[in-house]
């Protein structure tokens, strides 16, 4: 029963009408997976060795930060991961068993690159162990502990992934955990380095987690077994009709009319809301690199572009796919791709816009950082923003507003695979901003990046021309791929 549903999994893939990029996302994410192994891999064997140095114990070291360690992990995990699912409703009809299908479903995540990635860490670290004397033994349990925690928060991640906002309430979590222990207030490790110490120390601490990972697959397997019917999460919880006329918008036309339709879209729909929540996470980028000396100076640009781009990348990236539950019908009316395409450009600059005004609290670091962030918005606007378009013709992802929260439906908001394409429009501004400091100067960094975002802005109409002529193009596979359901 487990060949055949790998069997029709081989299949879906293989005859879906987006094959050929899903292919070709695999194989770059295929590529991204090696380069974080090696990555993962050198840190789990050089780890033991710059603590030592530091003249620090390592294995106590690790232990003490293990907990911020799993809890950005399963934050992470509600962030990016997907959950494995199967086309239920063609398999309810036929003899396959309830369990047999809940089982290979949870038997698929542990294959999971979320999974296996941290065994690269810690098991090159548990044989640096047992090579540098620690207890054979000690070692052996305390590691089969830490791989069941790993798997605790995939189960996790299954059962709270239904729970909106959780995300956030786990980003505050740890922010304010760890400002605790900076400031001195509070120190979460003084009670959690004992514990992840005693998986070592003590030779049954370690059944702990793994009869807690038992009972949590039980606990899974038992939720998505009762939620395994044809009828299961159609129903939606009542509540008070609004509507919405948005009357202001209909100066500016059909320009008024898409606008007026995204706007509700964002508002209505709990995947499109989300985007809002990412973009205003994305206003922190830029604490990872202004004020850090050890970040190289072009990687300032890089920041400014996120910051301020946050709801380009995140909301762009799926157009048109936000519209696909009725994008034939739409292909159907009188409608202007050049209306349709300037909308979606309008609302991405007017995010940006906003984006580029709550960012003002960088002037804490000084002009000059502000000053690069007003110039990524100016980047995002005059050539990201016709990027991210362009892109959108290729896309061919249905997205499932409608779908209502269920064990095997959608959960996610956030698509890996879709993140990779914002690859490509960091590179000229890399390269520009680089050249500029290659010559000596930041401020002629800065203007070469601020310049390609006007020209890009001056071009606009001839930029939207291509974009259109493309999207005409694409439009009857692009039909024919949101027609599929699974």
């Amino acid at each position: 029963m487990i060949k055949k549903f790998i069997y029709l999994e081989w299949k879906a893939f293989t005859r879906s009408a987006s094959f050929g990029t899903n292919l070709a996302m695999k194989i770059l994410i295929g590529f991204l997976m090696i380069y974080f192994s090696l990555i993962f891999i050198g840190a789990g064997v050089g780890v033991f060795y710059i603590l030592k140095k530091m003249n620090l114990e390592p294995l106590q070291i690790i232990n003490q930060f293990l907990i911020y360690y799993f809890l950005f992990d399963l934050m992470i995990r509600l962030l990016v991961q997907s959950i494995p699912v199967l086309s239920i409703k063609p398999l309810l009809i036929i003899p396959f068993k309830k369990p047999t299908i809940v089982h290979f479903s949870l038997g698929k995540t542990a294959l999971s690159f979320f999974n296996w990635i941290h065994a690269l860490f810690f098991v090159p670290f548990s044989i640096v162990l047992v090579l540098e004397g620690y207890n054979i033994l000690g070692v052996i349990l305390w590691h089969l502990a830490i791989i069941s925690l790993v798997y605790i928060n995939n189960f996790l991640n299954i059962i709270l992934s239904n729970i909106d906002k959780l995300f956030i309430v786990f980003v505050g979590l740890i922010l304010a955990l760890a400002g605790a222990q900076y400031y001195k207030l509070f120190d979460i490790t003084n009670f959690t380095a004992p514990f992840f110490q005693g998986l070592y120390e003590t030779k049954f601490v370690f059944l702990i987690p793994i009869l807690v990972l038992i009972g949590l697959y039980q606990f899974t397997y038992k939720y998505l077994k009762n939620n395994l019917f044809l009828d299961a999460g159609l129903s939606k919880k009542e509540d008070i009709a609004t509507t919405e006329n948005l009357t202001w918008l209909n100066q500016f036309g059909t320009l008024g009319t898409f606008l007026k339709n995204d706007i509700k879209l964002i508002k209505r729909n709990k995947r499109s809301k989300t985007t809002l929540v990412m973009s205003v996470l994305f206003l922190f980028y830029g604490l990872i690199f202004f004020g850090n000396s050890h970040q190289p100076a072009v990687m300032h640009i890089f920041a400014g572009i996120f910051v301020s781009g946050g709801f380009l990348f995140v909301f762009g990236q799926f157009v048109p796919s936000w519209d696909s539950s009725y994008y034939q019908l739409m292909m159907t009316q009188n409608i202007p791709y050049r209306g349709y395409i300037t909308s979606k450009w309008w609302l991405v600059v007017i995010a940006t816009f906003v984006s580029t005004i709550l960012a003002s609290f960088y002037l804490f670091y000084g002009w000059e950082v502000y000053l690069t962030i007003v110039v990524g918005a100016i980047y995002n606007i005059g050539v990201n923003s016709h990027l991210v378009l362009l892109g959108g013709a290729f896309t061919k992802t249905p997205i499932d507003l409608s779908n209502a929260s269920g064990a095997f439906g959608d959960k996610k908001a956030f698509n890996v695979s879709a993140m990779l394409l914002t690859l490509p429009k960091l590179l000229l501004p890399l390269g520009l901003y680089g050249l500029g400091l290659y010559l000596g100067d930041k401020t002629l960094g800065l203007l070469l990046v601020a310049g390609a975002g006007v020209l890009g802005f001056v071009l606009r109409n001839k930029v939207f021309s291509l974009i259109e002529k493309r999207y005409k193009i694409e439009k009857y596979s692009t039909i024919s791929a949101y027609k599929q359901k699974s």
